[in-house]
């Protein structure tokens, strides 16, 4: 295997390099219209038959008969799995558990009031939601980081409640435990699609929930979209992504090892570099390439890289941020000395990490930041999960006479600016006779 075969050196002159940035702007699944009208038939199905529908497609893709005395995981499962954990693992799971709570706390916002120069009082009520569904994955895409990721930013706002699903039978001990860690109020052993319709609209045995979050496969993805607007949702996450922009004095050992740390996710994920040195480029493919065959999941990883492993050549460091900048990645790598000197240059990214000692995987675990991220360049609009996303905002207006006095008239002349003449009556009822004949 030649190195081009693990990593496509591209100089950010030409076509060559539109291309590749095209392939990387257009990976990852989307649904096709098959998917989408299965889901939608699932989702219709779990919101007008509830438990019947929800168990009975359990039974037919998990192969679980479920009733609703069986469909909860019993509180006392998940205590047993984190005392059963091996201690080194239960200890890191509760130290990550701390940090992340530690950073999200941070996060919390108040309710605020003020009165202006006419007397009106007017503030912002900030209130948690009452309840939010936590979309935990089963199998092989199972990961107890993610519970935490999940959860723990819903409980620091002070939700009221919090429900989780997981497929039936495929949990892990670690998830189960994470579950316990990371204090979720109940969980359930329904998964896919029929899962978010429960949880979007209610049966009898799951509550509905005011917001889904997690991540799943692409049945789950298109059952969360169809569902936003009855409930809201965290995001559409695609496959992951990591962007590394490296000066020629970073170690190619390093930002290979970053880089595979993404491509072993996933067939689908991008592993990019961005540097204004060739040499630095060509040093990585080695290291690529050396270091792959030391993998667990070595076939995954080299599929990834195969189809989106990618070095472009800049002719300046700031050239290369400004590139990152353009792709918006998930994770961003500051791979160069005095990293904080280029952060203000940093426009677009999911989390950003400065310096060769703070790799992409001490954020997906134990930082305390979120490891839930925009994907897909969708950091250009979009913000890590965090508690922000578990409150909501209530507008508060209180004005008196002296108010109404004074900024009356001019509602009412707005209001019939507008066409709305009931609007400026309303107003025009509280000024007096004298005042509606003014307006």
């Amino acid at each position: 295997m030649s190195e081009r075969d693990v990593l496509v050196i591209v100089p950010t002159r030409g076509r060559a390099f539109e291309r590749r940035l095209a392939l990387l702007e257009a990976r990852g699944e989307q649904a096709s219209a098959k998917v989408e009208q299965a889901v939608r038939k699932i989702v219709t199905d779990v919101r007008r038959r509830g438990d019947a529908a929800l168990f009975a497609y359990t039974k037919r893709f998990d192969g679980v008969t479920l009733t609703a005395r069986t469909v909860e995981v019993p509180r006392a499962e998940l205590a047993e799995a984190a005392a059963a954990l091996p201690p080194a693992v239960r200890s890191a799971l509760r130290l990550a558990a701390r940090r992340v709570t530690a950073f999200h706390r941070r996060q919390r916002q108040g309710s605020w009031m003020f009165r202006d120069a006419t007397g009106a009082r007017l503030g912002q009520q900030v209130r948690a939601l009452d309840r939010v569904g936590v979309y935990v994955p089963g199998g092989t895409a199972a990961y107890p980081s993610s519970v935490l990721m999940n959860v723990i930013p819903a409980k620091v706002a002070g939700v009221g409640e919090i429900i989780g699903v997981t497929p039936p039978g495929r949990a892990s001990a670690e998830v189960l435990a994470a579950a316990h860690i990371a204090g979720i109020d109940r969980l359930f052993r329904v998964g896919g699609a029929q899962a978010v319709g429960a949880l979007a609209y209610g049966t009898r045995s799951i509550p509905r929930v005011d917001k889904i979050c997690g991540p799943g496969n692409i049945f789950v993805a298109t059952a969360k979209r169809l569902v936003f607007g009855a409930v809201d949702i965290d995001m559409i996450a695609g496959p992951s992504e990591v962007l590394i922009v490296a000066d020629g004095r970073a170690r190619p050992d390093l930002v290979a090892a970053d880089m595979l740390s993404q491509a072993e996710h996933d067939p689908l994920a991008a592993a990019i570099l961005v540097t204004p040195s060739a040499t630095l480029a060509t040093r990585v493919a080695r290291a690529l390439e050396q270091q792959l065959g030391e993998l667990d999941r070595q076939a995954i990883a080299r599929r990834a890289l195969a189809r989106y492993g990618t070095a472009f050549v800049t002719s300046s460091l700031a050239e290369a941020v400004e590139l990152a900048n353009r792709i918006a990645p998930e994770h961003l790598e500051l791979a160069v000395q005095h990293p904080e000197r280029w952060l203000p240059a940093v426009r677009h990214a999911g989390a950003i990490f400065l310096g060769e000692h703070a790799p992409e995987p001490f954020g997906d675990y134990l930082a305390g930041p979120n490891h839930v991220l925009p994907t897909g360049g969708s950091a250009r609009f979009s913000s890590p999960l965090g508690v922000y996303d578990f409150i909501k905002r209530s507008s508060v207006i209180a004005a008196g006479p002296r108010t109404m006095a004074k900024l009356g008239p001019a509602v009412a002349r707005l209001a019939r600016l507008e066409g709305l003449d009931a609007h400026a009556r309303a107003v025009e009822r509280r000024l007096g006779d004298g005042a509606r004949r003014k307006a």
